[in-house]
């Protein structure tokens, strides 16, 4: 006698998972011509005996295990796993160890630099590193990979990115819009970097439940940051008080990366950066890492290396 059982793809793209033109439902289809297997929305619903929806179930969640992990499966990969006598298997040696995160497409995200591999490095034997150096270095990009990485590992239970609202030459009160459409340009690098590792659904999920937070470094005063992994960006736009403010918030089974470039200060002349005072205090606090990155670890255009070097003289 034959059952019925709903398959739910949450948190994924059902295109992913499907398709382009439903191709890869056909190539499970084929796989299990003895099941019935009806396609609508996010669920499949599934019937025909118990031991082929067993192995259906295997095939299932490797495919979403596949997509959640590297953001894509590729034809050549799902024939792979459905001709396979042991599915579970199929992708185990597939995957780097220096790989922080499989983003988009496919995507390997890992460190590309020295002081890149240093940033991870550090944050496996410190709870808090400092990542100093001018743009261009993979800063942000790399302390966002490795918190996402921290995520997915479930080492901590949210991600907060923050960042002071100063810019240079704007002021917030005259952007147009609400709050949220006021900060948001200033928080664009952090949503550039979660769009290349996330899946657009699963991000948007984290964004509304909180698991993920962005915030300007303002509405941090007062909070304990538990179980979380929390990035500081552009750290040498936040003030002594501000950033001794940030740098107390740290909860049980945190970890902070603060990021900052000292060549590109946006505070006013009379307001020096926490920045230089922090480097000073701290640099002898055992679980405190500060990580210097320089033209070296630049990851954008070539030219990017030769106006750091010019602005440097």
């Amino acid at each position: 006698m034959g059952i019925e059982k709903n398959f739910f793809l949450e948190n994924i793209n059902p295109v992913d998972f499907f398709g382009t033109n439903n191709s890869n439902l056909n190539s499970i289809e084929k796989a299990f011509p003895k099941l019935r297997i009806i396609a609508r929305d996010n669920i499949l619903k599934v019937s025909g005996e118990e031991k082929d929806i067993a192995a259906f179930e295997v095939i299932f969640i490797n495919i979403v295990d596949r997509i959640e992990k590297y953001g894509i499966i590729r034809p050549e990969e799902l024939i792979t796993l459905l001709n396979s006598d042991s599915p579970s298997e199929v992708f185990d040696n597939g995957s780097s160890k220096d790989v922080l995160v499989y983003g988009r497409n496919g995507m390997l995200i890992k460190a590309r630099t020295p002081n890149q591999k240093k940033m991870v490095d550090a944050c496996l034997s410190n709870d808090m590193i400092f990542a100093i150096g001018p743009a261009g270095t993979g800063k942000t990009y790399t302390a966002v990979a490795i918190a996402v990485q921290a995520l997915k590992n479930k080492e901590v239970k949210k991600i907060i990115l923050t960042r002071p609202a100063v810019e240079a030459g704007e002021n917030l009160g005259f952007l147009p819009g609400d709050i949220k459409e006021k900060l948001d340009p200033y928080m664009q690098p952090l949503y550039d970097a979660l769009y290349d590792m996330i899946p657009v659904q699963k991000l948007v999920s984290y964004l509304e439940d909180r698991t993920i937070e962005i915030a300007p470094l303002a509405f941090m005063r007062g909070r304990t940051l538990d179980y979380a992994f929390v990035i500081l960006d552009e750290a040498q736009n936040a003030t002594d008080a501000q950033l001794k403010m940030f740098l107390t918030r740290m909860g049980k089974s945190a970890k902070f990366i603060i990021t900052g470039d000292i060549t590109q200060i946006d505070l006013p002349k009379n307001q020096p950066s926490g920045l230089f005072k922090a480097q000073e205090l701290l640099k002898n606090i055992n679980g405190i890492e500060f990580i210097y990155l320089d033209e070296k670890d630049v990851v954008r255009h070539h030219l990017v290396t030769k106006i750091i070097k010019a602005y440097s003289l």
